[in-house]
């Protein structure tokens, strides 16, 4: 007789986030390569300005530079439909996983479940509340013992990818304000500066994000439903 799918659980609730994991690590994938083309075309601007500003913009090319300049735009609108586009579907899957750590245990749950989508939409609380929820959501899927009782799991891959997206965000937003405030040459070439090493966190959030979070937790989901030990109701 095969065996039971991970997921059909005896209450019938638990739903395989597998699906939208891979999604989401394809999505991310996107967004790490998007930063990545937005770095490059930031280094060529910054090549440009630091040329003109060496001979006195002697040799300076107004076609050349508004080539640049466009080829950063596009850059920037690349980042912002594919950040939406990882948004949408990260959450999903955050969604599904933390209906997933109900059944598993409710009990180590701090908010309710429908702040697995509200939390990232609070202005400012969205810097904590979503690290909250996955603390909760890591607890109850860490793998239990054969006899039920509990395994230590690391909260350090959770941490990482916080901290990660966290300095990601903010540095971003600030970086994006000084270059939008920037006029002179300098000015321009400093904040294209800011905007490269915001990229470069970007970067390292999604690697973050795949690596720590994501793929551990689907893994950890599918482990801990596999063994059909849940809590008395």
């Amino acid at each position: 007789m095969p065996a039971a799918p991970p997921f059909a659980s005896p209450q019938q609730l638990l739903r395989s986030p597998d699906g939208l994991a891979k999604a989401v690590v394809i999505l991310l994938v996107v967004a790490a390569v998007s930063d990545l083309l937005a770095v490059l075309a930031g280094l060529n601007i910054r090549s440009l300005l630091g040329d003109a500003l060496d001979n006195g913009f002697a040799t300076f090319d107004d076609a050349e530079a508004g080539r640049a300049d466009n080829l950063y735009m596009a850059s920037g609108v690349l980042q912002l439909l594919v950040m939406l586009a990882t948004g949408v579907v990260f959450i999903l899957w955050f969604r599904r996983v933390r209906l997933n750590a109900e059944v598993f245990d409710a009990s180590m749950q701090p908010m309710k479940p429908g702040w697995a989508v509200g939390a990232w939409f609070v202005p400012f609380a969205n810097l904590v509340m979503p690290h909250r929820i996955a603390g909760g959501i890591w607890a109850a899927s860490a793998q239990t013992h054969t006899d039920g009782s509990w395994r230590t799991v690391s909260t350090t891959p959770v941490n990482l990818w916080w901290g990660a997206w966290v300095c990601s965000s903010v540095f971003s937003r600030y970086a994006s304000q000084q270059y939008t405030k920037a006029e002179e040459a300098q000015e321009v070439m400093d904040a294209a500066g800011r905007m490269l090493a915001a990229d470069a966190l970007g970067i390292v959030a999604a690697v973050f994000a795949i690596l720590f979070f994501v793929r551990k937790l689907t893994r950890m989901q599918g482990e801990r439903a596999a063994l059909g030990v849940y809590p008395l109701s």
